[in-house]
């Protein structure tokens, strides 16, 4: 049985973990497959975005597999789906949260841009009492949330409930578990109907904001801009808008 299974939903990439029998735990195996999955659809311009999930409703993913870390199994860090997307991941990665997502599966979701969430899902740290850190994305929790409830969720391993989680800003929609997938799916179809330069451009910009290195921002913003007036779509925005008619946007490569 494939560890991850891939799938085009018109101009959505799916990738889906598929190792329900250990709550979609993540051996090296299934990290490699994961990184090629999202190193061969963001080369595709026929994918636009890009969404993630679990098999199953059991969970999202458990985390690091640690019976394979136990037995020596590890993967290499510079190949994993965490630093690829941390690492500047040029196209829109939607998690769709199926269940419990548990240390690195709580990472990975936060590495995603937008999360949908079933009502039954939670996120969990539970690295401390493991004896080690979420350094993979755990700890840079203090960036998107207020440095108590961080703290809280690293030092406590305390779970926080779906509903909580989007009351605080990290997840876009809680909806009911058959409704997951759909919506995410809905999510990547929306952004993938607006231009590809454009869309890739903003994505960069907006992460590049909080950046504490970057200390030009406004002159990055607008370079972006006139690179953008300069294309083909911006033309065709406007052209199309005259015309009411959709859009024919140039392809990403």
């Amino acid at each position: 049985m494939d560890t991850v299974v891939c799938e085009r939903v018109d101009a959505v990439g799916v990738i889906r973990i598929n190792r329900p029998q250990v709550r979609n735990a993540l051996d090296p195996d299934t990290l490699l497959a994961m990184t090629d999955a999202l190193l061969g659809y963001d080369t595709d311009p026929g994918v636009r975005t890009v969404v993630l999930t679990g098999t199953g409703e059991l969970s999202f993913s458990a985390g690091m597999d640690l019976r394979a870390a136990a037995e020596g199994r590890l993967v290499d860090v510079a190949r994993t789906p965490l630093t690829l997307l941390r690492g500047g991941y040029r196209k829109p990665v939607i998690a769709a949260v199926n269940g419990p997502a548990i240390g690195g599966g709580f990472e990975l979701a936060l590495a995603c841009d937008l999360v949908v969430a079933a009502e039954h899902a939670y996120f969990a740290l539970p690295e401390v009492g493991r004896g080690f850190a979420a350094s993979e994305g755990g700890t840079d929790l203090p960036r998107r949330l207020p440095l108590a409830v961080a703290l809280e969720l690293g030092l406590t391993t305390e779970p926080l409930p779906a509903a909580r989680a989007h009351q605080l800003g990290l997840v876009n929609a809680v909806v009911p578990a058959d409704e997951v997938l759909p919506r995410a799916l809905e999510l990547g179809a929306r952004i993938a109907t607006h231009s590809p330069a454009a869309v890739l451009a903003t994505k960069r910009l907006m992460h590049l904001s909080l950046d504490p290195r970057e200390g030009n921002l406004a002159a990055i913003n607008r370079l972006a801009t006139l690179e953008l007036l300069a294309g083909p779509d911006a033309a065709e925005g406007a052209a199309a808008f005259v015309a009411k008619r959709p859009p024919r946007w140039t392809d990403v490569p």
